[in-house]
């Protein structure tokens, strides 16, 4: 049985792009999948800048919007459940989607549920591959045609792309100081909400 103690290891797959963009964390299991949400924004480099849920076994939790009761009528709070009650319903795997024009969706593995180590602070960088694409670029499809247009031998194509971006992108450059730094504002109670 797991409590809200331990410490749970997430493995976050952005879908439908190829190779694999992937992130490994480690949170508290009493951590609500609110906070869960800006875990993921924070390993995977976005923005958090648009709508976002999440869905197990048929149910949906996001952020309650104070002008929409239409989405709160079909969203949970996902202030009010956590990892914890996650695991001890039997769920060892959810999907995230962010941004719900773009429609990043991402699979999220519970892999393993162990203890915390002495001094240590949550949520960790554990590892992970590729860069996050950028926001509003369109999608998968429109991610595979901004890579298309970086790497393009037309320097016109290439810095078109590039100065929508606001500068250089590297496909396979993690920005792992970032995402650490990121995570441990959110770690020390300091993250951006």
């Amino acid at each position: 049985m797991t409590t809200a103690d331990e410490i749970v290891i997430l493995r976050i797959e952005l879908q439908g792009i190829e190779p694999l963009i992937w992130r490994r964390v480690s949170v508290s299991a009493g951590m609500s999948l609110a906070g869960v949400h800006r875990v993921i924004q924070a390993a995977m480099g976005w923005l958090d800048c648009h709508l976002w849920n999440f869905e197990v076994s048929g149910r949906k939790y996001g952020m309650h919007l104070p002008d929409d009761p239409d989405w709160n009528e079909r969203i949970e709070n996902a202030d009010t459940i956590t990892l914890e009650a996650l695991l001890h319903a039997g769920e060892r795997q959810m999907q995230y989607v962010y941004d719900m024009g773009d429609f990043w969706e991402h699979s999220i593995i519970f892999e393993k549920v162990t203890f915390p180590v002495a001094e240590a602070s949550y949520p960790q960088f554990l590892g992970g591959e590729r860069r996050c694409p950028p926001e509003d670029c369109g999608g998968p499809f429109g991610y595979e045609e901004f890579l298309r247009k970086i790497s393009s031998k037309q320097r016109k194509t290439r810095e078109g792309a590039l100065d929508w971006y606001g500068g250089s992108y590297d496909p396979d450059d993690i920005g792992q100081r970032k995402v650490i730094t990121d995570l441990g504002r959110i770690a020390s109670g300091r993250a951006k909400r």
